[in-house]
């Protein structure tokens, strides 16, 4: 996730390639005929969340849900189209028992304790931005402009054209992006216009709760990232503060991370792209890696049943007409390399392990899957920021997401992404989270466009229209070519070119 880890959010005061879809398996398939384990349940340990992926059939699920029960351990929801089940254990044996029931591809614990850290795509804490006192006069003041109050702060809009394309098209209200995220305070002044209530829930238990306001923040001034990423894709031009990249579609909060920790886990994130599917979502946004493990390895029976519960359902998702947009990350890593070193996994340990690790192999969950759009930031002058993970063949587009480094032109005289806070504020940020969010506005604009198209189309689209800056001398490690290259894979996204097709 772009979270305090590295690669979700490190604010600043206020994705891609894809790897093989059989090296995670993630199509069902036929499990070992072994018979369960007879060894004695024991419920001595600590109680952890598991995720088990079977065969996607009814009574494969219903016969592995007894076998969760035989095992020691209760199911917390299951997916019978995926063929993914939710359970909860004491048993230190849960998982491996499980693995021995036939129909079952493969069976993990998705954390390894209590988690402290959490995992966003910022860089730094927010730095709050004084909003300009607002009346129906400096409103409509602000309209007749054509331009926001704020809207001199965001070079990030010109960078991608999206000033232009308002002038065209701000979106359809039949087009929504969710903001899979930590949550959205929907009652802000440049948000509350355009907020899909019906569209709206808390994944956090693993299970969907659509009860009302279920969806804000747990903790509005520790848990402002998906309102900060929810105003860059769809801040409604009022005359009140920002601008968003569409400001004429719909945005929603499908809320997935933990009080206290905001720690993203793979069963909150699995009913997240579940619910998307099955309520009419165009394009989610995921500026976040799923905890506890930056990377999911394949030979690690855990971090498999991660990646693989994931896969099913971004899989799913799209099957239904959903293009996934997600963040590359924050740690500089070129992911086309043969070996990176991860030494923040696992980010709920005491002491987190340093491992060296084959990026084709140990996937970044979700921007490395099969389908998800990965994005690289970028910033005011159009270069890679200083953070932005990168790699031929694993980036296909990229955005700003801004650099501290690389200052605007006046008024904007400050290189990271202004957006909206909780409680009607407003802040800067950096991170490829904040890039993911302006990909997922273009992705709106061309679904607005073109509304009929599959996400594999408008994927296609999106690229074929990206402006590529290409590889500089000064580079370095910057591989490809001007049109595809690892710093930016297809290009800088166009919201113009969006909305002109």
């Amino acid at each position: 996730m772009a979270h305090p880890r590295s690669r979700r959010h490190r604010l600043l005061a206020l994705p891609a390639g894809l790897a093989l879809t059989a090296s995670l398996g993630f199509l069902p398939g036929t499990a070992s005929a072994a018979p369960p384990s007879r060894t004695p349940v024991t419920t001595d340990g600590p109680v952890l969340s598991y995720v088990v992926n079977t065969t996607a059939d009814r009574a494969t699920v219903a016969r592995v849900r007894k076998a969760v029960t035989t095992a020691g351990g209760s199911v917390l929801t299951s997916y019978e189209r995926i063929g993914v089940i939710v359970a909860h254990s004491a048993n230190p044996g849960f998982a491996a028992a499980l693995r021995a029931v036939p129909g079952v591809r493969s069976a993990g614990a998705t954390r390894t304790a209590p988690i402290v850290p959490a995992a966003t795509t910022d860089v730094g804490p927010p730095e709050k931005v004084q909003a300009p006192k607002s009346n129906a006069l400096s409103a409509s003041r602000s309209l007749a402009s054509g331009k926001e109050p704020l809207e001199g702060l965001q070079w990030d809009l010109p960078a991608i054209k999206a000033d232009e394309a308002a002038k065209v098209d701000g979106g359809s209200r039949k087009v929504t992006v969710g903001v899979i995220d930590t949550g959205v305070d929907d009652t802000h002044p440049d948000l509350a216009p355009n907020f899909s209530r019906s569209q709206s829930a808390s994944c956090v238990t693993g299970k969907a709760d659509t009860s009302p306001g279920a969806w804000r923040p747990s903790d509005p001034a520790k848990d402002y990232h998906g309102t900060h990423v929810a105003g860059t894709i769809a801040a409604a031009r009022n005359g009140i503060g920002v601008a968003g990249v569409a400001p004429g579609v719909r945005v929603s909060a499908i809320k997935v991370s933990q009080p206290k920790t905001s720690s993203f886990y793979a069963e909150s994130v699995v009913c997240a792209f579940v619910f998307a599917a099955e309520h009419g979502i165009a394009v989610t946004n995921n500026s976040y890696y799923v905890d506890p493990w930056m990377f999911n390895c394949t030979d690690d029976p855990d971090q498999k049943a991660i990646a693989e519960s994931i896969g099913r359902a971004t899989k799913y998702a799209e099957s239904k007409g959903t293009v996934n947009v997600a963040s590359a990350g924050n740690s500089g890593f070129d992911l086309a390399a043969k070996e990176l070193t991860d030494a923040s996994s696992p980010n709920d340990a005491t002491s987190p392990l340093t491992r060296k690790i084959d990026p084709s192999v140990c996937l970044d969950v979700p921007a490395q899957l099969p389908g998800v759009v990965t994005v690289a930031a970028t910033g005011a002058k159009s270069a890679k920021a200083y953070y932005s993970n990168y790699g031929l063949g694993q980036i296909d587009v990229a955005a700003p997401g801004g650099d501290k480094y690389q200052l605007p032109e006046l008024p904007g005289k400050d290189g990271r992404i202004l957006s909206t806070l909780p409680g009607g504020d407003y802040g800067f940020l950096q991170g490829t989270s904040m890039a993911g969010p302006h990909v997922a506005g273009v992705a709106a604009l061309l679904k607005s466009t073109h509304p009929r198209s599959t996400p594999q189309e408008i994927q296609w689209i999106l690229k074929a229209q990206a402006h590529n800056p290409g590889c500089g001398a000064a580079d370095a490690g910057c591989a490809g070519t001007p049109r595809v290259n690892g710093f930016y894979g297809y290009g800088i996204v166009d919201a113009l070119a969006a909305v002109q097709d």
